[in-house]
């Protein structure tokens, strides 16, 4: 049965079905909607939104009905307009209780069609379930405030510049993190523009960010685009860290130091002209020849991409690195359902976990999760801290 529903807040509980608006109890035998809101959490539900790539209403609906599409958009952006000029704080209220019903019974019906022409028309994507779980998660950051505050962070105020800019992340800034699932070909998240900058943000600025329990802890893979090659093509993970497991493997003889080797690995690894590591584990050709068809990849996780040879390899290491990142992000949170703890946000590789102390037993647990993802064991990295500038590797 398709529906949908009135807000995208978890407490804002509204639906529309069959014509009719329900506030007081959500019906049974709902399966299809335009979008997930975290109003209604089946996971038998399906979303249309998902269908299509993350595409608008606009870019789904079939020519019939534009217009009606765009006459409700019309409506619907003039209250969110007067309801800005009011200063109403969509976070905090739900928007069925702002607007007339007749327009949410309007607008709701052209969605009810729009979902109904998208499941008629779409295949389901082969990375479906993985783009539930994904969205689900990042909905969920999406609505969890942040601590960014500047307790101890005396040393960022010496220039005028760097006050202006915590000015602006501590009293202007969003303190909170709004990813687009959708943001990249490559399937790496980015951030919308009315979030927190959190993926570009200066690494000198991290301090401001604290912890709303106890304790940041983060983990993130060692080489993590390196060990991911090295899965898809059938080799076994170093139990080492992978760039001294290089510099013997590669460059035993060589006079350099780790860093020159990282630099030196770097330079040929992306270098399509580059053949010089064909003749080691590293034989992009190899690789190539199982997940690229000569006009798109179609990586371990699911996705299609379409992307020409010389960019290949690149995206295809990158959109699977991504993906195991963010699937490990969604294990965790699961691990964590019904703590005080919580994924706090996502940088890359990278998950940062807000820890409450009554859940720090569980860290070697989250530890093992995440370094058992679906390609292999991978080396983690773990770091703790009261600030995600201040934190440091933590032994387990």
């Amino acid at each position: 049965m398709i529906f949908q529903t009135l807000d995208d807040k978890q407490e804002c509980v509204g639906v529309y079905v069959d014509g009719k608006l329900h506030f007081d109890g959500i019906p049974e035998g709902l399966t299809k909607t335009w979008k997930y809101t975290g109003s209604v959490q089946d996971d038998a539900v399906e979303y249309a939104w998902l269908y299509i790539g993350g595409k608008n209403l606009q870019e789904a609906c079939p020519d019939h009905l534009k217009e009606e599409l765009t006459e409700a958009q019309k409506t619907f952006k003039a209250y969110m307009l007067s309801l800005k000029i009011a200063k109403i704080n969509m976070r905090q209220n739900c928007f069925f209780d702002l607007v007339p019903t007749d327009f949410l019974m309007e607008f709701c019906e052209v969605r009810n069609k729009i979902t109904q022409h998208v499941f008629d028309n779409y295949p389901k994507p082969e990375n479906y379930d993985h783009l539930d779980q994904a969205y689900k998660l990042i909905h969920k950051i999406r609505y969890q405030k942040m601590n960014i505050n500047i307790d101890n962070c005396r040393h960022l105020m010496t220039t005028t510049s760097d006050r202006e800019d915590v000015k602006m992340l501590v009293n202007k800034k969003p303190h909170y993190v709004d990813y687009n699932l959708f943001g990249t070909v490559t399937g790496r998240l980015t951030t919308r523009r009315d979030s927190n900058p959190i993926l570009t943000l200066k690494s000198k600025f991290r301090d401001l960010i604290k912890p709303t329990n106890d304790w940041l802890i983060s983990f993130d893979y060692n080489g993590a685009e390196v060990r991911t090659f090295l899965s898809l093509s059938g080799h076994e993970q170093p139990e080492e860290d992978i760039h001294d497991w290089n510099m013997r493997h590669l460059y035993s003889g060589v006079p350099v130091d780790r860093d020159e080797a990282k630099v030196m690995f770097f330079s040929s690894f992306y270098n399509h002209n580059d053949m010089s590591l064909n003749g080691s584990v590293y034989n992009r050709n190899k690789v190539l020849e199982q997940y690229y068809n000569g006009g798109s990849i179609h990586t371990p996780m699911g996705r299609s991409i379409l992307v020409d040879e010389r960019k290949a390899l690149n995206y295809l290491i990158q959109s699977t690195t991504a993906d195991l990142t963010i699937d490990r992000a969604v294990a965790l949170d699961k691990i964590l359902k019904n703590t005080k703890s919580k994924v706090a946000f996502i940088v890359h590789d990278e998950i940062v976990l807000d820890i409450h102390s009554e859940d720090r037993y569980k860290i070697p647990e989250l530890k093992e999760v995440f370094q058992n993802n679906k390609l292999g064991n991978f080396m983690a990295n773990v770091k703790a801290g009261r600030s995600y500038g201040s934190m440091e590797k933590l032994d387990l």
